[in-house]
C-alpha cells in the first residue's frame, strides 16, 4: 500500500484574489498552487473563495482529505469590516465597587469608538454595582435595556477581571443563555488599564457576527470535505489558531495579511535579521525581522492604541502599479495611484507598437486627483500608463521568469514617448521614477532601523509579492544594503499560512516579578497555545520583561504536528560555517574561530578565544556572531563576552555572571545586555534593566533543559 503523503494546505483571501497553495510536509515543495477571483456577492462571503479554492487545489493536486495534515487561512475580513465601518453596534456592561467602581463607571463608556475615515463603532453603556457579587435579575434588565437600545454583541468588563473573571464570566453566561454574542475584557488582555482593554474587547465585539458566521461556514466545508484536520486561522502576529479561538478573539486576525508574508519568509526563507517587504499592486508593507523574530507592536485603531500585538507593518503608497506624476520637464512623484484604480494597462505589458503610434496624455485617476498622472493613449484608443513596473523591466531589474516580468521593449517605447514629451533621456526619466520611489520606501526601512535597533551592515531587505522585484533590487542599490527575493515570491503570503505555527500571547502587569510568577506566565501561554491547536511536545516559549512598564510577556509557539522539520537546507560544514562567520564579522576566514557551541549553534569570534568549562573569556570585548546548523546569522554584535555551561550549574550562578557585568553609577544598577542559547532557541534578554530578574528569566530557560545540556550566556556590557 502506498503511503500517504502529509500536506499543508495555505489560503490567503485577499481583497481581489483568493489563493491558495499545497505544500508537501517532507521536503516543503510545492504541490500545487492556484488563485481565483475573491467573490463578495455570494451569500456566504468571503467563506466561498476558502472554499472553492480548496476543493480546487485538492483536485489540481490530488489530493486525498486523509493526506491534509494542515490546513490555515489568512484573511483581510476584520481589516475590511473595521476600515468599511461594516461593524455591529456593541453593549458595555461596565462593572466594579466602591470607589474603584466610580472610575470603572468612567472607563467603561466609549460613545463611538472611530475606526477609520467617516466610520465608527456605536456603542451604548451601562454599569453594574458588584459590591456583592453580580445580582442576576440587575444584570438581566441591564442586558434588557442596551438590547433595546440596538446593540447586537455585549461587552463584560470589570476594573479587575484580569485577576479574577467571575464576574465577567456570569455577564458572559447569562448572554449565552439569551443566544447573544458577547466579549470579556478578560479574554482580550490581561493586563491592567480598563479603558484600553474595554476599548479593544468592543472593537472585537464589534467585529464578532460577521466573523464567527464565516468561520462556521468555513470550518463547516472543511467537515464536509472529509477533512478532519482542524481548520487554522492566521493571526496577526504571524501564528495561526483554531477556529474556536478565532470566534472568540477575531481582532487578533487584523493585519493577519501581512503577517503572512513575514511567517512565509521567516519559515521558508529563514531571514534572520533583515526587512521583509511585501510588494502588491498598489502599495508596499514593510515589517522588520530581528533574530529570526518577526517585530510586533500594539495594534492602532482609530488613532487609539489597543491591546493587541500584532506585526508592526508600516505601508507605503509604492507597488508595482504605482503610476508616475509629472510636471514641467520632470517626473515629480511616484504614487499614490495605481494602474487599476485608474482602470489603465501597464506599457510594459501591451505590444510595442501599440505604444508607438500613441499620444501622451495627463489624467485624474480619481474626481479628486489633480491632472498630473501620464498615461499613453494607445492606436487601440486604450490608456497605458507609466508605472514602476515599466520602469523597472526598463531598466533590467526585472529578469526573464520573473512575475512581475514584461515586454521590455514595451516599456522601451512607453519611456520613449514620455521623454519626448517631457524633453528628457527616457532612461534617466526611467531611473528618477525608482529614485523617487526608493526614497519613498527609504524612510520607513530607516525607521524600522532605528526602532528595532538593525546593523545595516548584516541588514538584508527580502521582497515578496508579485510586484517584488519593481522596487527591492533599486531600493537595495539606493541604500547600498544586500537584497534576495524571496522563493516563490507571488505566493509568499500563501506559503506563510501554510507553515505557520500556532501561537499565543500572554501578558501581564506585575511589579518586581519573581521566579514562580515568570513560571506561571510562562505555563499559562504554553496552555494557551495547547487550546489553540499545539501540539504539547513542540511548544517553545520565550518571556520577556519590560521593567519601564512593569509588563510581562510570554510567548508560547509550537507546531500542530508532533515533528518540527526544517527545510530543504542541509546542515553545514565547520569550513563554511567558518566563512558565514567570517563574512558577518567582515574578516578573512583565518581570523575567526569557534568561541562555543551547542547542538544548535555556534559562536565565533574574530580572535582566537580560550575555551574551558564555565571559563570566562578575559581580555577586552570582541565581536561575535551566533550561527545556526543551516548557516543562518542569528545574532551579530560588535562588542561581546562569552560564557557557557551546564543548564543545572547555570542554576547557581546566573546571577553572579550578569552582576559582574553591570554597571553603578548615579542612576542606580544598569544590567548588561544579555542573549541566551538555551537549547534550540535564542532568546533575547536586551532591556531588562534588572539582573535579578534577568537572572530569573535566565534560571526559568535553564530549567527546562536537561542539566547536563550546554546553556551558553553571551552578555553585551553596557557603556
Amino acid at each position: 500500500m502506498e503511503k500517504l503523503r502529509k500536506i499543508r494546505i495555505g489560503i490567503d483571501v485577499g481583497g481581489t484574489f483568493t489563493d491558495a497553495v499545497a505544500i508537501d510536509s517532507a521536503d516543503h515543495s510545492i504541490i500545487s498552487s492556484i488563485k481565483i477571483p475573491t467573490t463578495h456577492s455570494a451569500k456566504e462571503g468571503v467563506a466561498k473563495g476558502v472554499v472553492d479554492s480548496l476543493l480546487r487545489i485538492m483536485e489540481e493536486g490530488k489530493i486525498a482529505p486523509e493526506e491534509i495534515s494542515f490546513i490555515a487561512h489568512g484573511t483581510t475580513q476584520a481589516t475590511n469590516a473595521l476600515l468599511e465601518g461594516d461593524v455591529a453596534p456593541v453593549g458595555i456592561i461596565g462593572m466594579g465597587a466602591g470607589v474603584e467602581g466610580v472610575k470603572a463607571k468612567s472607563d467603561t463608556v466609549l460613545g463611538e469608538i472611530p475606526v477609520s475615515a467617516g466610520k465608527a463603532i456605536h456603542t451604548e453603556s451601562v454599569f453594574l454595582d458588584t459590591s456583592k457579587g453580580v445580582d442576576a435579575g440587575e444584570a438581566a434588565s441591564l442586558l434588557t435595556r442596551l438590547l433595546s437600545a440596538g446593540s447586537r454583541v455585549i461587552v463584560a468588563s470589570e476594573a479587575f477581571s484580569v485577576d479574577n473573571p467571575d464576574n465577567e464570566l456570569a455577564i458572559q453566561k447569562l448572554c449565552e443563555e439569551k443566544g447573544i454574542e458577547s466579549t470579556g475584557g478578560h479574554e482580550i488582555s490581561k493586563l491592567y488599564g480598563l479603558k484600553a482593554r474595554t476599548r479593544t474587547a468592543a472593537i472585537n465585539a464589534s467585529i464578532l457576527p460577521k466573523m464567527v458566521s464565516t468561520a462556521e461556514m468555513t470550518k463547516q466545508s472543511v467537515i464536509d470535505a472529509k477533512i478532519s484536520t482542524p481548520l487554522m486561522i492566521m493571526r496577526c502576529d504571524g501564528g495561526v489558531m483554531k477556529v474556536d479561538e478565532m470566534k472568540k478573539r477575531p481582532i487578533l486576525t487584523i493585519l493577519s495579511g501581512p503577517a503572512a508574508g513575514v511567517a512565509g519568509a521567516l519559515m521558508y526563507e529563514r531571514v534572520s535579521d533583515g526587512i521583509f517587504l511585501e510588494v502588491g499592486g498598489t502599495s508596499t508593507d514593510i515589517s522588520a525581522v530581528k533574530n529570526g523574530k518577526v517585530m510586533v507592536s500594539y495594534a492602532e485603531i482609530g488613532g487609539h492604541k489597543t491591546y493587541v500585538t500584532s506585526l508592526d507593518v508600516r505601508t507605503v503608497g509604492i507597488g508595482g502599479g504605482s503610476m508616475v506624476r509629472v510636471g514641467k520637464d520632470r517626473i515629480t512623484d511616484v504614487g499614490p495611484r495605481s494602474a487599476h484604480i485608474a482602470n489603465c494597462g501597464y506599457c510594459v505589458y501591451t505590444s510595442p507598437d501599440v505604444l508607438r503610434g500613441g499620444t501622451v496624455e495627463l489624467i485624474r485617476p480619481l474626481p479628486e486627483d489633480q491632472p498630473e498622472y501620464v498615461v499613453i493613449r494607445g492606436t487601440d484608443g486604450k490608456k497605458y500608463a507609466i508605472t514602476m513596473s515599466c520602469a523597472a523591466n526598463y531598466l533590467g531589474y526585472v529578469k526573464e521568469g520573473d512575475y512581475a516580468y514584461g515586454n521590455q521593449e514595451a516599456a522601451r517605447a512607453g519611456f520613449e514617448k514620455l521623454g519626448e514629451f517631457l524633453n528628457m533621456d527616457p532612461k534617466k526619466a526611467a531611473e528618477d521614477i525608482l529614485s523617487l520611489a526608493s526614497a519613498k520606501n527609504e524612510q520607513v526601512v530607516r525607521s524600522l532601523m532605528k526602532d528595532y535597533d538593525l546593523d545595516p551592515s548584516i541588514l538584508t531587505l527580502t521582497g515578496g509579492g508579485g510586484g517584488a522585484s519593481t522596487v527591492i533590487y533599486a531600493l537595495a542599490k539606493h541604500m547600498k544594503v544586500k537584497c534576495q527575493l524571496a522563493k516563490n515570491a507571488p505566493v509568499i503570503s500563501t506559503i506563510g499560512a501554510a507553515l505557520a505555527m500556532v501561537r499565543d500571547v500572554v501578558e501581564r502587569t506585575i511589579i518586581n516579578p519573581t521566579e514562580e510568577d515568570l513560571l506561571r506566565i510562562r505555563s499559562e501561554a504554553e496552555n494557551r497555545a495547547i487550546e489553540s491547536g499545539a501540539n504539547p511536545e513542540t511548544i517553545e516559549v520565550d518571556v520577556e520583561i519590560d521593567a519601564a512598564l512593569n509588563r510581562v510577556r510570554a510567548i508560547a509557539m509550537g507546531t500542530t504536528e508532533l515533528v518540527r522539520k526544517d527545510l530543504d537546507q542541509q546542515d553545514l560544514s565547520p569550513e563554511e560555517l567558518a566563512q558565514t562567520a567570517a563574512a558577518a564579522l567582515s574578516c578573512d576566514a583565518s581570523d575567526v574561530s569557534e568561541t562555543a557551541h551547542n547542538r544548535f549553534f555556534h559562536i565565533y569570534t574574530s580572535k582566537p578565544k580560550k575555551r574551558g568549562f564555565f571559563s570566562f573569556l578575559k581580555g577586552s570585548s570582541e565581536p561575535a556572531c551566533v550561527i545556526d546548523n543551516k548557516g543562518v546569522i542569528k545574532l551579530n554584535l560588535k562588542n561581546a563576552k562569552v560564557r557557557n555551561a551546564a543548564a543545572g550549574e547555570l542554576l547557581s550562578s546566573a546571577y553572579d555572571i550578569i552582576r559582574e557585568y553591570a554597571v553603578y553609577d548615579e542612576s542606580g544598577e544598569r544590567a548588561p545586555d544579555v542573549f541566551l542559547l538555551a537549547g534550540s532557541k535564542l532568546i533575547d534578554l536586551k532591556g531588562i534593566g534588572e539582573v535579578r530578574q534577568l537572572a530569573a528569566l535566565t534560571e526559568v530557560e535553564a530549567k527546562a533543559l536537561a542539566s547536563d545540556e550546554t546553556v551558553i550566556l553571551i552578555v553585551r556590557p553596557k557603556n
